[in-house]
């Protein structure tokens, strides 16, 4: 009899229900956790690289982490919104190949599910401002997740329960373009390896070696179940955990792009430039502190 193992897991960072106006107007919003909202009144529009939709009430809103988003409010929208953190042990997103703003409609048990999670987590709001730029620090996530360590086991659970009820909901829509399932357990190994290694130098010799294929073989392999060539993978990933410190750390570009195993900064920077569009430089500028 197989088993299956479940890997995922999610920590809870803020859960609210707040009123906007024309202040939301966010552009280029790249965060390192996942966003669910549900409407409840209004109008807004959130957009993405390929994708545009107008939040509407009665509708359920999911933004994957490392999603670009644009955020725009002309008048008036009310939500419940939850933001939450996603842990697994090979470091492989669950939307890994789904980076795109998705929508769907809601159902009486994800209302309740949103009222049940706001209820028992009292002051868990952002609490600062609803622009990005100002409550997405390093210091503001450390905050909230030493709450998650303090609170009891049964409340961890229900959190737990519930982020993962209201995410089942948008895998059942049919959002996932690709099943890890249906990824051959050679090519995830390297998925893995990838993601705890991305402070080397990594070869598509190494990666082949590894699983003891050839070269060649193992590239058209990974292209097949990916959909991207493996060094287009590599480097996506290290721009991507490069995104993570610039938004979270103050570290200098010369110790992110060690961390992130480039060989010197001005390679660090053409690859970022050539991934995100902008300079890392631009790109932190762009998300500093505006408060």
């Amino acid at each position: 009899m197989s088993k299956s193992i479940f890997k995922y897991s999610f920590s809870l960072l803020n859960t609210d229900y707040v009123k906007l106006n024309s202040s939301w107007n966010y552009a280029n919003v790249i965060s390192p956790y996942y966003r669910i909202y549900y409407i409840d009144d209004g109008i807004a529009q959130l957009s993405g690289k390929e994708t545009v939709l107008t939040l509407k009430p009665g509708y359920l809103y999911l933004i994957p982490s490392f999603t670009i988003c644009n955020m725009k409010c002309d008048s008036y929208l009310s939500q419940y919104f939850l933001q939450f953190f996603e842990e697994t042990p090979n470091g492989i997103s669950l939307f890994q190949d789904q980076r795109e703003i998705m929508q769907i409609k809601a159902m009486e048990t994800d209302i309740l599910n949103f009222k049940r999670i706001l209820k028992i987590n009292p002051g868990r709001g952002i609490n600062r401002s609803d622009n990005p730029k100002v409550y997405e620090k390093q210091a503001y996530y450390d905050e909230y997740i030493s709450l998650n360590h303090k609170t009891n086991l049964s409340l961890q659970f229900e959190n737990q329960g519930i982020i993962l009820q209201l995410l089942s909901r948008f895998l059942k829509s049919g959002n996932i373009v690709k099943k890890q399932t249906d990824i051959p357990s050679k090519i995830l190994d390297s998925m893995s390896y990838i993601q705890l290694h991305l402070d080397r130098n990594i070869t598509i010799t190494e990666l082949a070696k590894r699983v003891n294929q050839n070269k060649d073989y193992f590239s058209r392999l990974f292209l097949t179940h990916t959909g991207k060539r493996p060094m287009t993978y590599i480097l996506e990933k290290k721009i991507e955990r490069a995104q993570h410190l610039m938004l979270t750390t103050n570290k200098t570009l010369l110790e992110i792009s060690i961390e992130t195993g480039f060989s010197n900064v001005p390679h660090f920077t053409n690859t970022f430039k050539k991934i995100v569009s902008i300079t890392p430089a631009a790109y932190r500028r762009q998300n500093e502190n505006m408060a």
